[in-house]
Parts: C-alpha cells; structure tokens; sequence
C-alpha cells in the first residue's frame, strides 16, 4: 500500500507540501496542474515545473487526478478529436516525468456533487452532505436558470468553463442517454489505451459520485456492472479503475468490500473513505473510522491486504475539525487522521499475518 495524500497546488490550496511531510508514511503526492481546463494540453515544461517541485520535498509524482475529459468528447460532438489529441500528447508529456496512473471521470458537466459543504456532525465537526431528496427535487431547467442568473454560484466540482456553458450542456444532453455516454465512453477508451499502453501509464477511471442519475443526466461508471462493461470495452491493464470506497459505496446496492476483492488487481489507485447513508439515501461524508459511517473500511483494508496491494492509496474527503478553513473536504487535519487510521489497520493486518 503506497499511501499518497491529494494536494491542489502552490497557489490553490492551503495545505502545504511541508505540511504533508509531516504525517507519517505519505509517499507521494496526488496532483495536477489545476489551472488547465478541460481539454487544454499539458506542455511539458508546464509538467516539468510542477512534478520538480513536489518531488524536492521528498515525495513521488506517480499519480495524476485529474486529467479532466473535455464535455465535447462525453457528447461526442464533432470537433471531439481535437482535444482527445491534446488528451493523448498529455499522456505522453506526463509519461516522461514518470507519471504512472492518471485518474479521470466521464461524469457529464458535474464532477462530485453536494449539496452542503459544511454539514454539522454530531461531535461538533462538518462535513460534505448530499441531500438525495433536495437533488431529486430540483427541476433542471430551474437549476439552470438559477446558475446562469448567479454569476458568483459555486457548487463543488463544477469547472467555471462548465458553468459558463450550463444552459447549452442541459441541452445537448438531451440528446445523450446511457448507451451513448457509453458509445462516447468506447469511442474515446478506443483511442487513448493504445497510448496509455505505449507509454506505460494506467487510466484509472473514477466511480461516479454519486453513483446514480441527477438532474436527469445519465451516469454510467456506477457499479461492479460497470466494471464488467469496462472490462469488454478494453480489457488491457492499461484501461483501469480508481476504486473509491465512498463513491460507489454511496449506494448501498454496492457491496465495497466485495468490489475490492474482485477488483483490487485492476485498481492501480484507491480512494478509501467513509459515508454515512440513511434511510432515505442522502449521505454524510464522516471521519474514516469504519464505525462511524456504512462503509467497512475495515474489510476493505484487510482484502486489500490479503491480495499483498502495492496500488497507490489515499485518503478523501475528510471533516472540517478544529477550526481549520481550508478547501471543502480537503483540509489538513481529517485526512491525517484518516491516513493514521489506514495505516493502523494495514500494521495489524501485516502482525496477523506475520509482519507480511
């Protein structure tokens, strides 16, 4: 298990690298030259500059997250070949730094999405909350109005471009239902594997997040079906996935530790977090801590474990604790602890099993 922690930035985050240094077993650095929109390339001075300066900290630049899909290829728009171009000399540029796993979504205009970034927990702390009924309420074409009407909205993971776009994306989706997000999908897998192969760099697609349909838009990356799908799509190692405990396991439907043990060998990255889901499906991100969520971090820790994983894992969203402010889910605090956790479960697992 090669622990990595997620870091926005020199300009766009408040942890800092001399930060991470100082929580224990931190390997690597998740990262990405955030200023890009989706589908610019990464030149590779760009990638040059940045993969040096994490790695005079002392940690690796194995993981990118993300490489994100420009919305054109998702649509499968005509002019989509441009920038699955750029995507493919990105994979290269990045390939000559020693870049291994590029973590990437095929979510259509939203990445992850909530609908409170600061949800008061019961110890006093906050956390991202989705309301499944609030969401599920939302008339699309209200919500659209209302982002266009809002030039200072922000909800989390929508890229400005996007926003910019929403009422001509609501639009164009219309047209897009899961099989062509599925077609769309292919027709881009078709023609970034064969480079990804070339240069010995892993895609390691995202779950989505959560793993169901909003706002009337089709989501397809959802499951252990999905998976499958992946699987007859391309089955090369270099067409891979980025299991997150608290993404697909925001469903109960998924079975996370199941998920890991079947999986785990074409799962080059891991994000193990935990969820808390009630009743009526809206879900609370909590600390790690297997009991305080519906997510058995535990078993998962202890499959991956036992099939001797060697992947790149991180911790994700964490609570907002002790008066930091930092970035939604991305402060410093919850995720060291996190990362404590896992690392305690991985040492008593390896006692059990005699120091393997």
């Amino acid at each position: 298990m090669n622990i990595t922690f997620r870091w926005y930035g020199r300009n766009n985050d408040t942890v800092t690298l001399d930060h991470i240094r100082q929580i224990p077993n931190v390997k690597g650095i998740v990262w990405a030259l955030h200023q890009k929109a989706a589908g610019e390339l990464w030149t590779k001075e760009e990638i040059k500059e940045e993969a040096e300066y994490i790695q005079s900290k002392g940690f690796h630049i194995d993981v990118v997250e993300s490489v994100n899909v420009h919305e054109d290829i998702k649509l499968g728009l005509g002019n989509r070949d441009l920038y699955i171009e750029n995507y493919k000399q990105t994979i290269r540029n990045l390939a000559e730094v020693g870049v291994k796993v590029i973590c990437y979504n095929f979510m259509p205009i939203f990445d992850w999405t909530r609908t409170d970034m600061f949800h008061p927990l019961e110890d006093g702390s906050t956390a991202l909350y989705f309301d499944k009924e609030k969401v599920q309420s939302l008339d699309p074409q209200q919500l659209v109005k209302t982002v266009s009407e809002a030039s200072d909205l922000t909800l989390p993971g929508w890229e400005p471009e996007r926003m910019a776009r929403i009422a001509e994306l609501f639009e164009a989706y219309k047209e897009v239902d899961e099989q062509k997000l599925w077609n769309n999908l292919r027709y881009f897998l078709d023609a970034i594997i064969p480079v990804a192969e070339e240069v010995g760099i892993r895609m390691a697609i995202h779950p989505d997040d959560p793993p169901y349909s909003i706002f009337g838009l089709p989501r397809i990356i959802t499951g252990a079906a999905s998976y499958e799908k992946l699987i007859e799509i391309n089955d090369s190692l270099a067409n891979s996935f980025t299991f997150c405990s608290g993404s697909m396991g925001a469903s109960p439907d998924n079975d996370m530790v199941a998920i890991a043990e079947k999986y785990a060998y074409r799962s080059p990255f891991a994000h193990i977090r935990n969820v808390k889901i009630y009743e009526n499906g809206s879900f609370a991100e909590t600390s790690h801590f297997t009991s305080d969520g519906s997510i058995d971090i535990k078993g998962i820790v202890k499959t991956l474990h036992e099939q001797n994983y060697t992947g790149y894992v991180r911790p994700d969203h964490g609570r907002h604790l002790w008066g930091e402010v930092c970035r939604p889910g991305y402060g410093l605090y919850d995720r060291a602890l996190g990362i404590m956790y896992l690392n305690g479960l991985w040492d008593a697992y390896s006692e059990q099993t005699g120091g393997k």
